[in-house]
C-alpha cells in the first residue's frame, strides 16, 4: 500500500497508523518515538488511529526512521495524502492481521486437543507448538518495544507469561491464554475501527467530485482541486463542494452536516454556503472562496485532530497514573513468585502460576484508553452538532463553569435593529400612513435605522412612494418632499429644539426611550405626525437559551459597549444582569474582577473581535460566528449553529463526557481490583486475567461510544439536565 504523510503545520508531522487500538498500544509508541533524536514530542491517539509528532526545525529525523520504528512495534504507516485510509477502516475482521492470528491459533487449538485425545502420548507438545506459534507475532511487538528501552509492554508480559507457563508444565493453558488474548486484541481493534469510523464520518461529508463551469461547459473535476475564484454548478439533491458564494440560483440549503440546524435556510444570490451542506431545490452557480484544504469541513476536521492530541487534565492524571501503575504490579508479581514458598507450604509452581496471571493483568490499557476515547467521542459529537471545542482540557473545563458573560450586539440580541413601535399623533389610528411616509424618506439611506424603518414597512407590504430630494441633516436626522409634502424625521432631542412639546407626548417619548429604543419622530412643518421606535431586540432563542442555562445551575450576565440604558433594557427583558458602556478591556477587567471573587469558572461569549480580551481573560472563551475565520481559530470553543441554546448544549455536553470517563475509569480500575484479588488467591486463573484486561478495554471504548448518540432536551425537569441524560 502507497504510504504518505500529512503536515498539519512546520515541524508538525501526522501519520495515520493501522494496528494501534488500545492505549498501552500509544504509550508504546509514543515511548519508542520520543526516543528519537530531534523530535520534541509525540501523541498517539488510538481513537483516531493517527500519530502525531513534533520535531526540531533542525535534526528532525527522516520519516523512513520514524516509519521503520513504527513497523517494529508491530503497526503499519497507511496515510494517503494526509486522509484516512478508507480500506482500513472498512476491512473485515478475518482480512486483518489479528483476524488472521485469532483464526490461525484458535484453528491450531482445536487442533491440538484432537491430537491429544487420539494420541495421549504426544503429551504437551501440540500445545508447546501452538504456543509457539501464536507468541511470534507478540514476541516481534515486544522485542521492537524492548529495543527502545520500554520493557513494560503487555507483549512483553505476555511472552514472560506464556514462556513461564511452558516452564511450570502448563502448555495447554499457556497455549489457551495465546489464544485468548488473540481474542482479545482482535475485539479491541474491532470496537476501535468501529470508533473511528463514527468519528471520522466527517471526512466524507464534502464530495469527492464537482462540476466546474468553465468557458461556458460544465466538466467534472476532484473537488480537492478547486481553487478560490473557480466557478462550480451544484445541482438540486447534491453536496456542495466547496465553500463558496452563490452567484445565480435560489435554493434551500441542507445545513445540518455542518452545524446540525435540522431547518433548512433558504440562500439567494450573495449568499455564503459551506462545503458539506445539501442544495435542495433548484441548481445554483457558486464561485468558489476557499480551496478544499481550507473549507469549513477541513477546518473542522483539523479543529477536531488537533483538539484530541490536547490532553484534559484529568487524561494526564491518568496517564502520570499508569506510567507507575504496571511497574507496581510487576514488583507484586515478583514478590507473589518469590515470597509465599518462602514462608509458607505453597509449592513454586503455584507460586510462579499465580504470578504469571498476574503479570497478564499488569497491563494498563483500559485505563489508559477510558480518557480519551469519551473524550474524543465528545468532541466528535460536538463538531457534528456544530460545537467546535478545541481541546480536551477545555472540554473538562465547560462543564465547571458557573457563570456566562454574554456580549450583547449579534449575541443576546439580532445584531441589527428592528422597529418595535409606530405610532400616529393626528388621529391615532393610522400607523401604516406614518411608516409609509417615513419608509419614503429613507428608501436609499443604509443607516441601521433608515434599513429598518424600510424592511419593516416592505415586510407589511405598503406601497412606498419616491421621496423628491431627500437629503441628511448631519447628526439630526433626514428631510424631503414626499407627495407633495415637506417631511423631515428627526430625533426627540433635535425636534425639542424646534417645538415645545405637550407633557403626554414628552413623557410618552422618556418612556420610550428608558426602554433603550431609538425614536425618529415624522414632522410637517412644525407638527409633529407620529414616531417610530427601534431597538435591536433579543434574538429569538436567547430567552430559551438563558432559560437552559439556568436549569444547568449555570449564571448568565450581559457585558455590553452600549449605552447602559439600552443594556439595562436588554437585560431586564432577558431577566439578567446587564452592564453598559464598557470598552473592550473594561469587559476583561470585570470577568478578572468576578474570577478574583469565586464566581467562576467563567465562560464569556462574544463574536471574537471585540470581546478579545473578555474571551482571554474567561476561563473557556466561546465564539459566536457562524462559522467565520474568527469563531474557528480565536476562542477555546466555537458555535457554528450560532445560537444562544448551544451554549447550554457545550455545558450539557461536557458533563456527559465527563460522567463518561468516571464510568470508564471505575470500569478499568474496578475489574483490575477484583482480579488482582482473586488472581493472588489463587481463585483466577490465567485466562481469566487475560479477559479481564482485554475485556475491561473493550467495554470502556463501547461505553465511550455511547456518547456518539449523545442527545439533550432543554425540556427536562432541571435534576434531568444537571444529570444531562445521553442516549445511544
Amino acid at each position: 500500500m502507497e504510504k504518505s504523510t500529512h503536515t498539519a503545520a512546520p515541524g508538525v508531522l501526522t501519520l495515520q497508523v493501522e494496528g494501534m487500538d488500545c492505549g498501552g498500544c500509544e504509550r508504546k509508541v509514543e515511548s519508542a518515538l520520543g526516543r528519537l533524536d530531534g523530535i520534541e514530542g509525540v501523541a498517539a491517539s488510538s481513537v483516531t488511529g493517527s500519530v502525531r509528532i513534533h520535531s526540531q526545525d533542525h535534526g528532525a529525523p527522516p520519516q523512513e526512521t520514524i516509519e521503520r520504528v513504527v513497523k517494529e512495534l508491530g503497526y503499519q504507516v497507511v496515510s494517503q495524502d494526509g486522509q484516512k485510509d478508507p480500506s482500513a477502516s472498512s476491512t473485515p475482521w478475518w482480512q486483518t492481521a489479528k483476524g488472521h492470528l485469532v483464526i490461525m491459533t484458535g484453528t491450531l487449538l482445536v487442533v491440538a486437543f484432537a491430537l491429544r485425545m487420539v494420541w495421549p502420548s504426544l503429551g504437551n507438545s501440540p500445545f508447546i507448538l501452538v504456543t509457539l506459534v501464536g507468541l511470534v507475532p507478540i514476541a516481534q511487538g515486544a522485542w521492537g518495544a524492548l529495543k527502545m528501552r520500554n520493557p513494560f509492554t503487555i507483549e512483553m508480559l505476555m511472552c514472560i507469561a506464556a514462556l513461564g507457563a511452558l516452564a511450570i508444565n502448563a502448555a495447554a493453558e499457556a497455549a489457551m491464554v495465546v489464544f485468548l488474548f488473540a481474542v482479545g486484541e482482535l475485539l479491541e481493534g474491532v470496537a476501535a475501527s468501529r470508533a473511528r469510523r463514527s468519528i471520522s464520518a466527517l471526512a466524507n461529508l464534502t464530495p469527492s467530485m464537482a462540476r466546474l463551469m468553465e468557458n461556458g461547459d460544465v466538466r467534472e473535476i476532484s473537488a480537492n482541486s478547486l481553487k478560490p475564484g473557480q466557478q462550480v454548478l451544484v445541482r438540486p439533491g447534491d453536496r456542495v463542494p466547496c465553500d463558496g458564494r452563490i452567484l445565480a440560483g435560489e435554493s434551500d440549503i441542507d445545513e445540518s452536516p455542518v452545524n446540525g440546524e435540522s431547518i433548512p435556510r433558504w440562500r439567494a444570490p450573495g449568499d455564503d454556503i459551506f462545503a458539506g451542506t445539501v442544495n435542495l431545490d433548484a441548481a445554483l452557480e457558486v464561485e468558489v472562496t476557499r480551496g478544499a484544504e481550507d473549507n469549513t469541513i477541513a477546518r473542522v476536521i483539523r479543529l477536531v485532530e488537533e483538539a484530541q492530541a490536547a490532553k484534559a487534565p484529568i487524561a494526564r492524571f491518568i496517564d502520570r497514573f499508569a506510567y507507575y501503575y504496571m511497574p507496581t504490579v510487576v514488583v507484586l508479581a515478583l514478590l507473589m513468585a518469590v515470597v509465599p514458598p518462602l514462608v509458607s507450604t505453597m509449592a513454586w509452581s503455584e507460586s510462579i502460576y499465580r504470578a504469571l496471571a498476574l503479570l497478564l493483568i499488569a497491563c494498563p490499557c483500559a485505563l489508559i484508553i477510558s480518557t480519551p476515547a469519551a473524550i474524543a467521542a465528545g468532541l466528535s459529537v460536538g463538531a457534528r452538532r456544530g460545537l467546535l471545542i478545541k481541546g480536551g482540557a477545555v472540554l473538562e473545563q465547560l462543564g465547571k463553569l458557573r457563570l456566562i458573560a454574554f456580549d450583547k450586539t449579534g449575541t443576546l440580541t439580532a445584531g441589527t435593529p428592528r422597529v418595535t413601535d409606530v405610532e400616529d399623533w393626528t388621529t391615532g389610528q393610522n400607523e401604516n400612513e406614518v411608516l409609509r411616509l417615513a419608509a419614503a424618506m429613507e428608501r436609499d439611506s443604509s443607516h441601521p435605522i433608515a434599513t429598518a424603518i424600510f424592511s419593516h414597512a416592505q415586510q407589511l407590504g405598503l406601497v412606498i412612494p419616491q421621496g423628491v430630494a431627500n437629503r441628511a441633516l448631519p447628526g439630526r436626522g433626514v428631510a424631503g418632499q414626499v407627495e407633495g409634502r415637506e417631511l423631515s424625521l428627526m430625533t426627540p432631542r433635535h425636534l425639542a429644539e424646534q417645538i415645545v412639546l405637550d407633557e403626554v407626548l414628552s413623557a410618552r417619548l422618556a418612556k420610550l426611550e428608558s426602554t433603550g429604543k431609538s425614536l425618529a419622530i415624522l414632522v410637517e412643518g412644525d407638527r409633529p405626525l407620529g414616531l417610530i421606535a427601534v431597538r435591536d431586540e433579543p434574538r429569538e432563542d436567547a430567552i430559551e437559551g438563558l432559560a437552559a442555562l439556568s436549569r444547568l445551575g449555570v449564571e448568565a450576565v450581559m457585558l455590553s459597549g452600549d449605552n447602559a440604558r439600552t443594556a439595562s433594557a436588554i437585560g431586564g427583558s432577558l431577566g439578567i444582569e446587564a452592564y453598559g458602556e464598557l470598552m473592550p478591556e473594561d469587559k476583561a477587567e470585570r470577568v478578572r474582577t468576578w474570577q478574583a471573587a469565586g464566581r467562576g469558572p467563567i465562560g464569556k461569549v462574544g463574536d471574537g473581535i471585540n470581546d478579545a480580551p473578555a474571551l482571554a481573560a474567561a476561563d473557556v472563551g466561546i465564539a459566536m460566528g457562524g462559522g467565520t475565520d474568527v469563531a474557528l481559530e480565536t476562542a477555546d470553543a466555537a458555535l457554528l449553529k450560532n445560537r444562544v441554546t448551544s451554549i447550554a448544549e457545550l455545558i450539557d455536553l461536557s458533563r456527559a463526557t465527563l460522567r463518561n470517563v468516571k464510568t470508564n475509569v471505575a470500569l478499568a480500575l474496578g475489574l483490575k481490583a477484583v482480579f488482582l484479588v482473586t488472581t493472588a488467591m489463587g481463585i483466577t486463573g490465567m485466562w481469566i486475567a487475560v479477559m479481564a484486561d482485554t475485556g475491561a478495554t473493550v467495554l470502556v471504548t463501547l461505553n465511550a461510544m455511547r456518547l456518539l448518540g449523545y442527545r439533550v432536551s432543554f425540556s427536562a425537569t432541571p435534576t434531568e439536565m444537571q444529570q444531562g441524560e445521553a442516549t445511544s
